[in-house]
């Protein structure tokens, strides 16, 4: 072996050494002790890392709700047993939150909504949809691409053969997802117990409204004038005050389209099955 090549060989090991042994120091001095109760309150969590709360992921949001950055509640997805066992962990009462739920504002199904006079071959997600204007003659409507689907981490949401989505109201954890991904805004997530709605975002006029959809809100305004404040007219659509809202008072059968309803728990399972069907 020669001389050269000793040296080198020598010169490369200590410079290894000395590097390695700079790293065990660091490691020792620069290392940051982790919590215990960011690992126990992280296996509390459903660990769906859905990033609905905010956070990159659910050992995220542990590590920001043990340093006391954030609420329990800002996860919806977590059960009441975990959200007991986390809250005793940490020192705080547990508060039971209100159950929530994504409601899709719109009945401009395949059959209600007219189409345009257009032969389209292209991408048929709905974020694709809308750089076109969709392919239904109402601007407001559901787009029927189904990203609201493919953003559900719970298998919450199915498309319907009438071109709509489906919500399963007991699969769904209110996360919000769905409502994010829809490029129309006709996801909205409310109360489980909220039982009120109008079931369409149209802002055309009363006339374009009726002749794109029949299921659309024609901006009438009767519900309005007789809701004393509940009901209150924007942009020719029916808008419901939940905070002044008196279901006592809200004229049902005079909508003539039945976009604003008031659901019961059959008539959902019905809507449910009737969509599987």
């Amino acid at each position: 072996m020669s001389a050269d090549l000793t040296i080198a060989l020598f010169t490369m090991g200590g410079l290894g050494l000395l590097f390695s042994s700079i790293l065990v120091f660091a490691d020792k001095k620069l290392r940051v002790q982790e919590n215990p109760l960011i690992g126990q309150v992280a296996e509390l969590l459903p660990n769906a890392n859905c990033g609905a709360c905010g956070f990159a992921g659910c050992y995220d949001f542990a590590t920001k709700l043990v340093e006391g950055k954030v609420e329990l509640t800002k996860c919806s997805v977590c059960s009441s047993d975990s959200r007991e066992e986390i809250s005793r962990l940490l020192g705080f009462e547990s508060t039971e939150t209100e159950k929530k739920v994504a409601r899709i504002l719109c009945r401009g199904d395949n059959d209600a909504a007219k189409r345009k006079n257009v032969h389209y071959i292209g991408p048929t997600s709905c974020s694709a949809l809308a750089l076109i204007g969709g392919l239904k003659l109402c601007q407001y409507g559901c787009l029927g691409g189904g990203d609201c689907v493919e953003a559900c981490p719970f298998d919450a949401i199915f498309m319907a053969d009438n071109g709509l989505p489906v919500i399963i109201k007991e699969a769904c954890t209110g996360c919000g997802l769905c409502a994010k991904a829809c490029p129309r805004n006709i996801i909205e997530i409310h109360p489980v117990e909220r039982n009120v709605f109008v079931f369409c975002k149209s802002e055309d006029d009363p006339k374009t409204s009726k002749e794109f959809c029949k299921n659309a809100c024609i901006g009438c305004g009767i519900c309005a004038r007789k809701s004393d404040g509940g009901i209150e007219m924007v942009n020719n659509l029916a808008i419901i005050n939940y905070e002044k809202l008196d279901i006592s008072k809200i004229p049902f059968d005079k909508c003539s389209t039945k976009c604003l309803q008031i659901l019961n728990h059959q008539q959902e399972v019905f809507e449910e099955i009737s969509a599987v069907n």
